[in-house]
């Protein structure tokens, strides 16, 4: 490394002024430094400083924010001292931000591959001649399939975690010295973020590359970094190695974080930190994390700590952290299981009959080829013969890489997509006395009453949330119209379901765009919850969320499933969250269901070889614990005309049999079932031996 930083930043403070004049503080007196080739981690909450403190390494600040104190430098150059034009110069070549929501960063009426070019006549000395091309292997490194399609695509036509990828692909363009990570595998399924996390941990090793990642993600953060700073409240709380801050946290609030995550080796649900975050300028004069820590005495509320340095080589912002052992008998995870009791003597809600579901239909040209030729248009099904039968309060997670068809089966539930084959049986019932009724396919042939029962919360709240309706507004629409609420009782029902999401009464005049990612998310989450639904579909509802809101929101999840009997089918790309809040769950791979079983036997005895793919890519928040990857680096558009639909890319390919005919179902132990050809006795010793 350098001796002189790359980054250096010191005694930064930044804040706004409030309608009194008051300056309130978002950062304060931070210290990063970030040499070539080093990578360093930002953790914490939604609202800790992570995301400006990253923006303000580029002399960037979101409106309404001043710097208050310090200095940002970037090489020589002192940030915000930067003419426009010289800020120019340095932003997207030597310094290369990749943001949270992709969508920022893509123009929506340019194709990708334009985007991407203009990336390269600004930041490379790449002759023209050669832009294609180069995009092309950009778009190969990023594991966007058909990149000769991609590159002639527009935004709109591409999934999220497809543009993400793109994104990544553009501040890759100008071969940065250092790059800027705002979350940038958000919504990204297992297989590739690992890849992509590979990517960059290449590139760095390479080139030099310097990076700063922000991420709820401690397992990524975990793979990437080098070092570690916790946030809270606008100023580092701790910092240390990798190994140091999420092995052995010595700070309270970090050992907080490390147990809200969801472990794959855990089969209870995590335990949330209690409380919320001060709001900026609330931080109080002593330490901000007191109201919430299990070590907090007199003196933490009167003196601010210092940011102590440990004979480790650690900084820690905490009085008592010499007593940290005391956490582990204050901390402990939640002794209440996820999974629900019993559920063999509950009666259906939903049946999914050979469902079958394909985005692209045949036009008119298609009728008239096959008049004229004979040459009948063959359309492969997105999503193929799904059978499942969901009882109700159970939950039913989904799991898969993206175009699995995931997203696809809720949003057809949704009566967002019509099935172009199969059955949907749905029981509005609470008894089990009624009989099921085929639920019409479109929600506007939908009756109030289904409306309200079923409910989506979409990946993206931009999505579903009016911008311009007040959070009051929005969720006024379902308590007025299906429980006739206004007045008092409308406030106070309004407050006591943000309450619930973690949020308070002081969001409701608040317009989304106001709002972080994270905190649109537990809005949409609040509006499907306030119609008080029998099912609710979630399609990665907690992939936005901080690991503390995460776990609220699992607990909230699993609280109305045995209160009310809610059902839930939950979608996520997060394996260990599947497994913490789901009784059975739906392997998906190409839009077939491969395996399906109780959550306990498809984790510990993954029979099939796609499933054993998913769970080996699975991080770790250790960075001793490194991804399994074993299957080909592969992203594929469709499914194959016959056979397997995971031929091309299984580690235990038999042969001919995999690529000529589609396997059968497998009865296991405890209604666990696998679709492969190898015989399920000679697969839990195979993946055993692995």
């Amino acid at each position: 490394m350098m001796d002189k930083p790359l980054i250096n930043i010191k005694n930064l403070s930044v804040g706004f002024r409030s309608l009194s004049g008051k300056i309130m503080p978002v950062l304060r007196n931070v210290d990063l430094s970030v040499h070539c080739g080093e990578s360093i981690g930002l953790v914490g909450e939604s609202g800790s400083g992570k995301s400006t403190l990253a923006l303000a390494a580029m002399g960037y600040l979101k409106r309404g924010l001043q710097v208050i104190d310090g200095v940002v430098q970037f090489e020589d150059h002192s940030m915000f001292t930067l003419t426009r034009t010289d800020l120019e110069g340095v932003r997207g070549g030597k310094l290369a931000l990749i943001p949270q929501n992709s969508g920022q960063s893509l123009t929506p009426t340019s194709k990708i591959g334009t985007q991407l070019s203009e990336a390269l006549k600004l930041h490379s000395s790449l002759d023209a001649t050669h832009h294609k091309q180069r995009v092309i292997e950009l778009l190969t490194q990023v594991r966007l399939p058909d990149p000769e399609a991609i590159f002639e695509r527009y935004p709109h036509e591409l999934s999220g975690g497809q543009q993400q990828r793109a994104a990544i692909a553009m501040a890759l363009a100008g071969e940065p010295e250092a790059l800027l990570l705002d979350e940038p595998t958000t919504g990204l399924d297992v297989t590739t973020q690992a890849h992509i996390l590979e990517l960059l941990r290449e590139l760095a090793a390479d080139t030099g590359m310097a990076m700063v990642y922000v991420s709820h993600d401690l397992g990524a953060i975990a793979r990437v970094c080098d070092r570690v700073m916790v946030m809270y409240a606008g100023e580092i709380v701790l910092e240390g190695t990798t190994s140091q801050v999420l092995k052995t946290p010595i700070h309270p609030y970090a050992h907080g974080l490390l147990a809200s995550i969801p472990k794959l080796s855990d089969a209870h649900l995590p335990q949330a930190l209690d409380g919320r975050p001060p709001v900026p300028g609330d931080a109080g004069a002593g330490c901000a994390f007191a109201d919430r820590c299990a070590l907090v005495s007199n003196v933490c509320r009167k003196e601010r700590p210092v940011l102590h340095r440990t004979p480790n080589g650690e900084h820690v912002r905490c009085h008592h952290f010499t007593d940290i052992d005391k956490m582990n008998s204050t901390a402990a995870r939640s002794a209440v299981l996820a999974q629900t009791d019993n559920l063999s003597k509950a009666f259906p809600i939903l049946t999914l009959g050979g469902l079958s579901i394909r985005y692209q239909q045949k036009g008119l040209l298609d009728d008239l080829s096959a008049r004229l030729f004979g040459a009948e248009k063959i359309l492969i099904p997105t999503v193929d013969d799904i059978y499942l039968e969901i009882r109700r309060g159970e939950t039913v997670g989904l799991v898969g890489e993206s175009g699995s068809g995931k997203s696809t089966i809720l949003k057809s539930l949704a009566g967002l997509l019509s099935p172009a084959a199969g059955q949907v049986l749905f029981d509005l019932g609470s008894t089990g006395q009624s009989a099921p009724v085929q639920l019409p396919s479109v929600v506007e042939a939908r009756g109030h009453d289904h409306l309200r029962a079923i409910q989506l919360i979409f990946q993206n709240p931009d999505d579903s949330l009016n911008p311009r309706h007040t959070i009051a507004e929005i969720l006024a629409q379902p308590l007025t119209l299906y429980f006739g609420l206004t007045g008092d009782a409308l406030y106070e029902r309004s407050v006591s379901i943000l309450e619930r999401v973690r949020l308070g009464a002081h969001y409701l005049n608040r317009l989304p765009s106001q709002l972080s990612g994270g905190e649109k998310q537990r809005v949409a989450i609040a509006r499907a919850f306030a119609a008080e639904p029998d099912l609710i579909l979630c399609d990665e509802v907690t992939s936005a969320l901080d690991v503390s809101v995460q776990a609220a929101v699992l607990a909230l999840l699993n609280e109305l499933k045995h209160e009310k009997g809610t059902t839930y089918i939950f979608v996520s790309h997060d394996l260990a969250v599947v497994k913490a809040l789901s009784d059975r769950v739906a392997v998906l791979y190409q839009g077939r269901m491969c395996e399906l079983g109780p959550s306990d036997a498809v984790y510990s005895y993954p029979s099939h070889p796609y499933t054993e793919v998913l769970l080996g890519a699975v991080l770790e928040p250790d960075p001793d614990s490194a991804p399994k990857l074993v299957a080909d680096d592969i992203v594929e558009l469709s499914p194959p005309a016959k056979g397997c639909a995971f031929q091309r890319r299984c580690p235990r390919r038999l042969g001919t049999i995999c690529d000529e005919m589609v396997p059968e179902w497998q009865q296991g132990a405890g209604q666990h079932m696998i679709r492969c050809h190898i015989p399920l006795k000679e697969l839990i010793t195979l993946q055993k031996d692995a």
